[in-house]
């Protein structure tokens, strides 16, 4: 169906881009439960704008963050491109109020899946219509400013996952997770455990239970090898000085063998991030 002037103008204003074929706008904004032909609905440009939006992301992630590994980027991008986070997407550009549904969905919320189904109907529609480079312009402008809040908070939950990372980035071994000390009564332990990469040991740090208190050593860890700076939960990650830092640890390495220093027997737990 064909949608109105004002309809086409705002789509057209929310995408950056006037276009040559307005029949695709309308068709990525007709949901099927109006559409008396399915193939009239956006289900076919749906599926086409996933696939653009999952490699726009992604390969915007690649460049972005060379040091992180394949499971890093794998998470990221699927959280980046989730259809609850386009319908988030999809709210902010105030596109709920333009999709054409059925008379069953008159005057209730829209369904999550419907409003992001839109967003990604619209990125297809936009690539047929103006190319790849439009779409990559759209996507990046819309996605970007989730981007480095996603990457920093997912790697505050695991600091274990990201000391391993750098063990393995600087031929250290696997992170070992020592309890030095534990104290209150059986039902209400706390713990402290030291991390150990390689010959070096780290200022052992507290926890109520084992898990969280090696996390807590984990990032007493990269924090001492200068790969983890701020205050939680703004904790950043300097990957970029992985280098320097694998240096350093060596150093330190060799002045400890030197002075003769070795590390107490001490209860090991292996890395089980």
């Amino acid at each position: 169906m064909p949608i109105s002037a004002e309809a086409q103008s705002q789509i057209e204003t929310i995408l950056g881009h006037r276009f040559s074929d307005p029949a695709l706008i309308a068709c990525a904004l007709t949901h099927a439960s109006f559409a008396t032909v399915r193939t009239d609905s956006n289900e076919r440009l749906e599926l086409l704008g996933d696939s653009i939006l999952g490699f726009i992301v992604c390969e915007h992630l690649f460049a972005r963050y060379p040091e992180a590994d394949e499971g890093t980027l794998t998470k990221l991008k699927s959280y980046l491109v989730s259809r609850a986070k386009c319908a988030e997407y999809s709210a902010h550009l105030g596109l709920s109020p333009l999709i054409i549904v059925g008379k069953g969905f008159a005057g209730s919320a829209l369904p999550i899946s419907i409003a992001g189904s839109c967003l990604e109907a619209l990125i297809a529609a936009l690539y047929l219509d103006a190319g790849l480079d439009a779409a990559r312009a759209f996507v990046l402008r819309t996605v970007e400013p989730h981007v480095e809040s996603a990457y920093r908070t997912g790697h505050q939950m695991n600091f274990k996952s990201v000391l391993q990372q750098v063990a393995q980035a600087m031929s250290a071994g696997v992170p070992v997770y020592c309890v030095v000390d534990q104290q209150g009564p059986d039902h209400s332990k706390a713990f402290a455990v030291r991390a150990e990469l390689g010959e070096r040991a780290f200022e052992p740090q507290w926890g109520l239970t084992k898990k969280s208190a090696e996390q807590a050593a984990a990032l007493a860890a990269l924090r001492e090898l200068g790969l983890a700076e701020g205050d939680e939960p703004e904790v950043r990650i300097r990957f970029d000085r992985l280098a320097s830092a694998a240096q350093a640890s060596a150093d330190a390495s060799v002045a400890d063998t030197s002075a003769g220093g070795a590390s107490p027997s001490t209860v090991r737990s292996a890395s089980d991030s």
